[in-house]
């Protein structure tokens, strides 16, 4: 079975995966992290992350079993990320890398913007999570601040947006809503309360 996550920021995604992998026994990637290495593999580099050349080399030389989870999770990468992923090129590579994932016989949940839609188009169960602006601006609030990362609320928030803008209205596989997907807003739920919702989803669908 596999399991297709979509969503924008800070809005729950990657705990949603994160918990029906670990109901459903499944192995998940978490795709934006591919993006927030490449991105950080060109700022390492000292290149600008708008340079398509450098973005290409470091997402052809990317290797998934060396992420640095703790850095690639600062704001500055994560502005990074948005802009190599909005280069065709570099997705172009890293979409092998997502597919091969895919293709495991035992199944997988994959997070994304573009998983439902592009990657993973017939997967057996699409969904698609959202949260308020406000909502997701302050959990990434909390998450950068307890890196030690200093950051205004209106700054982080100006941030969000700019990168929602990017991921939707990118040319190369924009985030969207894929049509069979089923929308779940977490606004509201505690993370326990939106793993739970997803699972209900996944059952139900599973068992028409």
């Amino acid at each position: 079975m596999i399991i297709a996550v979509d969503g924008p920021t800070a809005s729950g995604k990657g705990t949603v995966a994160a918990g029906l992998a670990k109901h459903f026994g499944l192995k998940r990637l978490d795709t934006g992290a591919l993006y927030r290495a490449v991105g950080l593999a060109v700022l390492d580099a000292g290149r600008d992350p708008g340079d398509e050349a450098a973005a290409v080399a470091a997402a052809r030389a990317l290797d998934l079993g060396a992420i640095d989870e703790h850095r690639i999770r600062s704001s500055i990468v994560g502005l990074a990320a948005s802009k190599v992923a909005a280069m065709s090129a570099v997705r172009a590579v890293l979409r092998e890398t997502q597919r091969a994932f895919a293709a495991d016989s035992a199944g997988a949940v994959l997070d994304g913007r573009d998983i439902g839609t592009v990657i993973c188009p017939d997967a057996e169960v699409k969904l698609f999570v959202t949260a308020t602006l406000p909502v997701r601006t302050q959990r990434r609030l909390n998450e950068l601040r307890a890196r030690g990362e200093q950051i205004s609320f209106e700054e982080l928030h100006a941030q969000i947006a700019e990168r929602d803008r990017r991921d939707t209205e990118r040319v190369d596989s924009p985030l969207r809503q894929a049509a069979d997907a089923h929308s779940l807003d977490t606004s509201e739920l505690s993370i326990a309360e939106a793993v739970e919702a997803a699972r209900r989803i996944v059952e139900g669908a599973v068992r028409r």
